[in-house]
């Protein structure tokens, strides 16, 4: 029996039951299998319980045995949870076919809007870019990760395409240039630990959930255009989004390895949008135009979850408060 080594994460704090006996069964323990109907399907308990079990398909976690990615027990608690999330974003998120006025949608910005990067970018403070760099090294320090598990499920020019921004990605075949990466270099800049899950236990639900959702797409054969709607969502509007980030670590000082990884987005997403919509989406539902609907699903879904990290966020920040989890970590940084 092979042990995830210590560069893997520690296992974090437990929210719930059902998170406890995730973390049990991580430990090698047999736990009673907790029960998940009626757990809030977004809520601290739940989510942590995913994002553990998911992360077993990554890094591991330091001291686990590897084995433990095929328990039989996690798997069950894994699925349950599973459906719980799933029917909710089902439940919440409208269904639609037409994906073209949704692709559409996600170039034009909405001059009412008011998310986190125009916040930051016109009078954030450096504590909150901070506080929002820490919530997304979740995704960002393993940033393509999900979308590559849906490789493999892809066949012809979707999947050659999507290579190709995988590609970049991964810092074009250049260890320093992976996205990863730059990534961790901003934070380290930032006065952040960029040690890959540092930041698990801070990390308010609704970050695990948009994780989550990745890979829960990334994971299931089924719900491989899901997958390619909430990589599409990102990339076609990443850029600008990118650019108000660059412009926010300028007003407050950030130096060059910080302004870097927004500035490589900014320019590299918008190449990475025409990529995936047309190379990729197109040839996919021509080939299979039943799974149109799961192409807007991901999509939506995408930004039902981003929109609940924001509100987080803003109803903490408008406060003076942190938006960390653990109220340990509430001080300004």
């Amino acid at each position: 029996m092979t042990m995830t080594t210590s560069k893997a994460p520690v296992l974090p704090a437990p929210r719930g039951p059902i998170s406890e006996g995730v973390l049990s069964a991580l430990r090698g323990n047999r736990p009673a299998v907790p029960s998940v109907d009626g757990s809030p399907p977004y809520g601290d308990d739940l989510q942590l319980a995913l994002y553990c079990c998911y992360e077993l398909h990554y890094r591991g976690f330091h001291g686990v045995a590897d084995d433990r990615e095929w328990d039989p027990t996690l798997l069950g608690i894994r699925a349950e949870s599973e459906r719980v999330f799933l029917d909710a974003l089902r439940h919440d998120v409208p269904a639609g076919t037409d994906i073209d006025a949704e692709l559409d949608a996600l170039l034009v910005e909405n001059l009412d809007t008011f998310g986190v990067s125009h916040h930051l970018r016109r009078h954030g403070e450096l504590w909150q870019l901070r506080e929002y760099v820490a919530h997304r090294s979740l995704y960002h320090l393993k940033e393509a990760d999900p979308q590559t598990f849906v490789i493999p499920r892809l066949d012809g020019p979707p999947k050659a395409a999507l290579v190709t921004v995988q590609h970049d990605e991964y810092g074009a075949g250049d260890p320093e240039r992976t996205h990863s990466k730059l990534f961790a270099d901003m934070m380290a800049e930032l006065g952040l630990s960029d040690v890959y899950g540092a930041y698990v236990d801070s990390a308010p639900a609704e970050m695990l959930a948009e994780v989550n959702f990745m890979s829960l797409c990334g994971l299931h054969r089924g719900l491989r255009a899901a997958l390619i709607g909430q990589f599409a969502t990102v990339e076609l509007t990443s850029s600008p989004g990118s650019d108000r980030l660059v412009k926010a670590m300028r007003r407050l000082g950030c130096g060059p390895a910080a302004v870097h990884f927004y500035a490589e987005h900014v320019e590299a997403d918008a190449v990475h949008e025409q990529l995936i919509r047309h190379e990729v989406i197109t040839p996919l539902l021509r080939a299979e135009p039943e799974l149109t609907a799961d192409v807007v699903f991901g999509v939506r879904s995408s930004l039902f979850l981003a929109g609940r990290l924001e509100e987080h966020l803003f109803r903490h920040w408008r406060r003076g408060e942190s938006s960390f989890h653990d109220e340990a970590e509430a001080g300004k940084p």
